[in-house]
């Protein structure tokens, strides 16, 4: 694993603009200069047998958070994930149902020396897949034809969208998006997904999540044509959801309309399940130590909002390194304590990767990389290739 730079193809700009990618907010380099979001004067270089392990560690993570998400459901711990007890049953419901998921993001720390150790696991509303899936590849495939890339992400989803075609109450999906997204990032990420599902053959239709109606007399939730809703693939948290009104029709019209991604993983996007797995695997390779509540007997660590977003509401506790202390919104929920172990720097930047997961099987690599210590809303994307 090495980090290199280049030339950016001359006309980047267009190239990534007619790709879909409207949503620019400069990220941030050394000294806080501003530098592109998408910025391919750099990339990452892997040797394929450290693909091939990254990709082995993912699928592994992949089963074990499965296994987690069973173990909560059979002991009912939710309340360490801070759910509303009201829909605890349901929850349990939509995992012994199996009801379908698509996709889902790790967040790695890697180096290039040692296996892959998972900071966390978006897999409810995971975002940068237009750049991980077309941008990169496409400048790959502009810069060097001869190499290759981590990347079957849009193959894969058309090809998980056709396998639980069948699992859906009927041959259309409403794809959604929060009008309160000004950035455009959900829109754009929301209409590539309706494409892939449209190439598996499925229905779709678009709209913003804020114009779902609920139809009292059918007691169902209908569009802005009134007809009825059998499929809804959203990217709006759950925590969203069910702490609102809407939430309760929401819960109440399983399975009858079914949400994607489905509710059980409310379990899997809450970062009390960093602690869960590290109780149920303690020492595994892939895992950092993590505890609920309190450091345990952490003197380094990073103390996470169970439902924070962006890198918002971390702090780092480490002797020896100037203690990091970020601000949001989130907290109230409750806290998670995981080993501080920080991300490697390449030329004086900090590399996240973003391991992609589209059904159970790992399908591809985007890598946000920043100067501090957190992974935040100043990260840049970068992309990378594999030599051949």
């Amino acid at each position: 694993m090495r980090r290199e730079r280049g030339a950016p193809r001359p006309d980047w700009q267009r190239k990534v603009r007619e790709q879909g990618l409207v949503y620019d907010a400069p990220g941030r380099g050394e000294g806080g200069v501003s530098r592109p979001y998408w910025d391919e004067s750099v990339h990452y270089v892997f040797d394929m047998d450290e693909i091939l392990s990254l990709e082995a560690d993912v699928e592994l993570l992949h089963s074990m958070c499965l296994e987690a998400v069973d173990h909560v459901v059979t002991t009912e711990r939710y309340r360490d994930f801070a759910l509303p007890e009201w829909c605890w049953e349901d929850v349990a419901k939509s995992w012994k149902r199996h009801d379908p998921h698509v996709y889902g993001r790790f967040d790695l720390r890697y180096d290039g020396s040692g296996p892959a150790k998972m900071l966390e696991y978006n897999a409810d509303t995971p975002t940068t897949l237009l750049e991980a899936s077309i941008l990169q590849w496409y400048w790959l495939k502009d810069t060097h034809p001869d190499d290759d890339q981590w990347n079957s992400l849009h193959e894969q989803l058309v090809e998980r969208w056709t396998r639980i075609k069948d699992l859906l109450p009927g041959s259309e999906v409403h794809f959604t998006w929060s009008g309160g997204d000004t950035s455009g990032e959900d829109h754009v990420t929301v209409g590539y997904l309706q494409e892939t599902a449209a190439e598996a053959g499925l229905d779709t239709v678009g709209l913003a999540i804020e114009d779902l109606g609920w139809d009292v007399d059918l007691d169902r939730f209908v569009d802005l044509a009134e007809s009825p809703i059998s499929a809804v693939f959203k990217l709006y948290p759950w925590e969203w959801i069910l702490g609102e009104d809407f939430g309760k029709h929401v819960v109440r019209s399983l399975p009858e309309t079914l949400w994607i991604e489905p509710l059980w993983k409310t379990l899997l996007s809450n970062k009390a399940l960093l602690a869960v797995l590290w109780e149920m695997y303690p020492g595994h390779p892939n895992l950092l130590p993590a505890y609920l509540r309190d450091p345990g007997l952490l003197t380094e660590y990073v103390r996470k909002p169970l439902l924070g977003r962006e890198g918002a509401n971390v702090d780092i506790v480490a002797p020896g390194t100037a203690e990091v202390s970020t601000g949001g919104v989130y907290g109230q929920e409750g806290f998670v304590y995981q080993l501080f172990d920080p991300l490697p720097q390449f030329d004086g930047f900090r590399p996240a990767l973003g391991a992609w997961i589209v059904g159970d099987t790992a399908a591809g690599l985007g890598i946000r990389e920043t100067v501090g210590l957190v992974t935040d809303d100043g990260a840049a994307f970068v992309p990378h290739r594999i030599p051949t």
